[in-house]
């Protein structure tokens, strides 16, 4: 399941709807190990179309730099679909290269919300629930999250 906070589901559904008619791209980073999108990207769609996404390859590379550094992961991989619905295209799942990520995507073919996840790994495409939480304080169900009260 991928739980995912307000903001950046909105903001999600707001890149994809500012770049259409062009598919739209981005990463959520997170902290490694804790499988929390935390830090929203937003990327440039290199091969501005309608019907293909492709990251600059300059702009990832100092992306990944980056996430290392912050020791960050690519929590979810997102990108929009202008015409189609929110599922993983046969290309989509030829380059899913990080079997951790959730692979989100957005369509924007109507103007209702479309916005499903999958994980990718070995090309085997599995669609997961998508949990949207207000806020992550709190949104978890275990003892060691909440706080002591003095």
């Amino acid at each position: 399941m991928l739980r995912i906070d307000r903001a950046t589901y909105d903001a999600i559904v707001a890149h994809a709807r500012e770049d259409h008619p062009d598919e739209a791209c981005g990463v959520v980073a997170g902290p490694e190990g804790s499988d929390r999108p935390e830090r929203f990207i937003p990327m440039l769609n290199a091969a501005r179309s309608p019907t293909f996404y492709e990251f600059d390859s300059g702009d990832l590379l100092k992306l990944y730099r980056e996430m290392a550094a912050n020791d960050e992961v690519p929590v979810v991989i997102y990108h929009s679909h202008t015409a189609t619905e929110a599922y993983p295209s046969r290309t989509d799942i030829g380059l899913a290269q990080e079997p951790e990520a959730h692979y989100v995507l957005a369509s924007t073919r109507s103007p209702e919300r479309e916005l499903r996840s999958f994980r990718i790994v070995d090309g085997v495409v599995t669609e997961e629930e998508v949990q949207v939480v207000e806020t992550y304080m709190f949104a978890h169900t275990g003892a060691d999250d909440v706080p002591d009260c003095p």
